[in-house]
């Protein structure tokens, strides 16, 4: 590895955080910050970092780390549930609406990739959105919620898609081996409920050493996600998958969460190998294919907003019941839904991989999902009219004083 490169890596991680918190009313996200920084300080920029193996599994890490949270803070009832079925035809609605744009402009010769880019189109990057709505004070909230709901799928169905569409062994070998690692992932999850159950000593061994050097519940916690991520490595399939599916089924272990394990989880995560994954992302990019095709970069935040976020806008709206949203909270939690980067990221990948599509196209793309982790937030922000962290303090003043009267 080369420390040069860390070390700059490093010092972004430190100057985002502080530059995003100068700002007023936060409405610049330190992931942008990430990103941005990411682009100066890389290949494409005056070239203080380059990225290499093992700066690549870190950065791979920080992706794993970033939805295995995501999938930890998704509630299972809320998927299998009305709203989560609501949440999953919204989702084939924007798969739809996109194929559609794709195909009017294929018609007119103008764009190529015609699948990777409709798949590109529908993503919501729950994993980049979690640490935002974290700092936003909007988890356990109803925008928050929401949000959570349309990120969930809007990353499972993706990945799904990109299994099935763009793989290179065909639909239905995909769909065989998507079924395989789906089960693989059922016996994980049995196996651990049983184990909780029977109250083994080997479940007891391991909350004892949760307060010690020897941190059996992250231990346990990482063996789980690497485990996943060997599996879906074998099976071919992308690491996001088994990301999700192992915060999944650590939820489903502990449904009341654990306060000191997500803790360290966080520490791990935010602390160190989330930021490299942003960073290593932003060297990435070339902002000359953005400069040269500006028209395109433009067009694609377009077609992400209507192909996702007018979808999602229509199912906030035709929504029923205590859970629906103002039309100002519907319109923020499209915006938060349009935002899209790690599964453009994927996507792209796949197809500059299988020569679907061109360096300069992919840069394009993913440029045009990382305008849109600045845009979209920065929209909701301003769409919801105060900060989120304001409204939560008024709210819990509100509950303080119902309880002393």
């Amino acid at each position: 590895m080369s420390i040069e490169s860390l070390f700059w890596i490093s010092l972004v991680a430190v100057v985002a955080p502080l530059v995003s918190g100068a700002v007023p009313r936060r409405l610049v996200p330190e992931v942008v910050l990430l990103l941005v920084l990411g682009v100066v300080i890389g290949p494409f920029g005056i070239g203080l970092a380059e990225p290499d193996e093992a700066i690549d599994m870190l950065s791979d890490l920080g992706l794993a780390m970033l939805f295995l949270q995501a999938g930890f803070e998704i509630d299972p009832a809320e998927l299998t549930g009305s709203a989560g079925r609501r949440a999953m035809w919204t989702w084939l609605t924007s798969l739809a609406v996109a194929f559609g744009l794709v195909a009017l402009l294929d018609a007119a010769g103008l764009v190529h990739a015609e699948v990777a880019l409709a798949i590109a189109l529908t993503s919501t990057a729950l994993g980049t959105l979690l640490p935002i709505l974290k700092d936003g004070g909007l988890l356990g909230r109803p925008v928050g919620e929401h949000v959570l709901r349309h990120g969930a799928v809007g990353e499972l169905g993706p990945i799904v898609a990109i299994a099935l569409l763009l793989g290179t062994r065909g639909p239905i070998r995909s769909l065989v081996v998507l079924a395989a690692f789906a089960a693989f992932a059922l016996l994980v999850t049995v196996w651990s409920l049983r184990l909780q159950r029977r109250e083994s000593q080997i479940l007891e061994l391991i909350r004892r050493g949760a307060e010690t050097t020897g941190q059996t519940t992250v231990r346990v916690t990482m063996l789980l996600l690497v485990s996943l991520l060997a599996v879906a490595t074998a099976f071919h399939l992308d690491i996001v998958l088994a990301a999700f599916a192992a915060g999944f089924i650590l939820r489903i272990a502990i449904p009341e969460g654990d306060e000191h394990l997500e803790a360290r989880l966080e520490g791990i995560a935010f602390g160190l190998l989330v930021p490299i994954f942003f960073v290593h992302s932003g060297m990435g990019l070339d902002p000359q294919a953005i400069v040269d095709e500006p028209g395109a970069f433009v067009a694609v935040i377009v077609l992400i907003l209507v192909a996702r976020g007018l979808p999602v806008l229509g199912a906030c709206r035709l929504e029923r019941g205590p859970s629906r949203l103002t039309d100002r909270d519907g319109l923020a939690v499209a915006l938060f839904s349009s935002t899209g980067l790690p599964i453009i990221v994927a996507v792209t990948s796949v197809a500059v991989s299988a020569g679907q599509m061109t360096g300069k196209n992919a840069s394009v793309l993913v440029g045009a999902g990382a305008a849109t982790v600045l845009l979209c937030p920065l929209l909701a922000t301003l769409v919801m009219g105060r900060t989120a962290p304001e409204a939560a303090q008024r709210g819990e003043g509100d509950a303080t004083r119902g309880t002393v009267s």
